[in-house]
């Protein structure tokens, strides 16, 4: 296949855009997940120090577009910001709201992995040196977090099952 090197760097930034709004919607997810978690320490605590880590990668992705004298979309921002607060919401009045926020927080991780990779591939296609540290760093906070995450399921389960069947509140 032959592609050249401004349509592996239009994807990019394409990418990088969509990175950033990504991110700002990871953050509209958990930083309402964090008020409302009250029997969970451990959970509340890796969320509050991933939302740190989502900051620092949305600063990375920041970095980057000033090198690709680009600039990220409000308007993707904001939307997916909306819709990951209306994702909060749903998942409030859920009576196992904590295991369905688990579990969404887990998919989107690796949704985030997932992102954070073809970036990589796109900037090695593109020969920015600069630019592919900075998403290794963020791929390797996604996938530290997810498998917190996935190696925290099964205690978080145990845990709503156990302030559920002794009538405390479980949900969060």
């Amino acid at each position: 296949m032959m592609f050249t090197n401004d349509d592996a760097l239009s994807v990019l930034v394409t990418g990088l855009k969509n990175a950033h709004a990504m991110e700002n919607q990871a953050l509209s997810i958990m930083k309402p997940q964090v008020q409302r978690i009250e029997n969970y320490p451990d959970m509340r605590a890796r969320l509050e120090q991933h939302i740190g880590e989502t900051e620092g990668q949305i600063e990375r992705l920041e970095t980057i577009f000033g090198d690709l004298q680009e600039r990220h979309s409000t308007l993707k921002d904001t939307m997916l910001s909306v819709g990951g607060s209306m994702a909060v919401l749903g998942h409030a009045m859920a009576g196992d709201e904590v295991l369905k926020d688990t579990f969404a927080n887990h998919a989107f991780e690796n949704y985030e992995i997932a992102a954070y990779r073809s970036l990589i591939t796109l900037s090695e296609m593109t020969s920015l040196a600069n630019v592919t540290p900075l998403l290794e760093q963020n791929l390797s906070e996604e996938e530290n977090m997810a498998q917190w995450i996935r190696d925290h399921i099964k205690a978080v389960t145990e845990r709503y099952v156990s302030l559920s069947s002794s009538g405390q509140t479980a949900k969060r």
